[in-house]
């Protein structure tokens, strides 16, 4: 993730971005596949240091032999990439919070 600036996140925030990003990789797995074609969906995201930043997003998926012409590890990677997305939105938000 690029540095956005933005001061050390509270263990609050920290909570919410790990949240932000698990929430995000399970809803791309699932707009992907139904609950029933899953045998295993683990989606684990953790944030270590404070300035920088490190988000580590894991996504472990098996389907059910069933189903065909799916790529678990293709699948794996569009949900990452999404988890990472919304949690630079979340960080984006942090650094310039609205002027309501």
């Amino acid at each position: 993730m690029e540095n956005l600036g933005i001061s050390e996140l509270t263990s609050e925030q920290t909570e919410t971005l790990c949240t932000i990003a698990e929430e995000a990789a399970r809803k791309h797995i699932l707009s992907k596949v139904s609950k029933k074609q899953l045998e295993t969906l683990n989606v684990c995201a953790e944030v270590e240091g404070t300035k920088p930043v490190k988000l580590t997003v894991g996504v472990d998926i098996e389907l059910q032999p069933s189903v065909k012409g799916v790529s678990p590890e293709k699948l794996v990677n569009e949900a990452v990439r999404t988890a990472f997305k919304a949690a630079e939105k979340y960080l984006r938000k942090l650094k310039c919070p609205s002027t309501k």
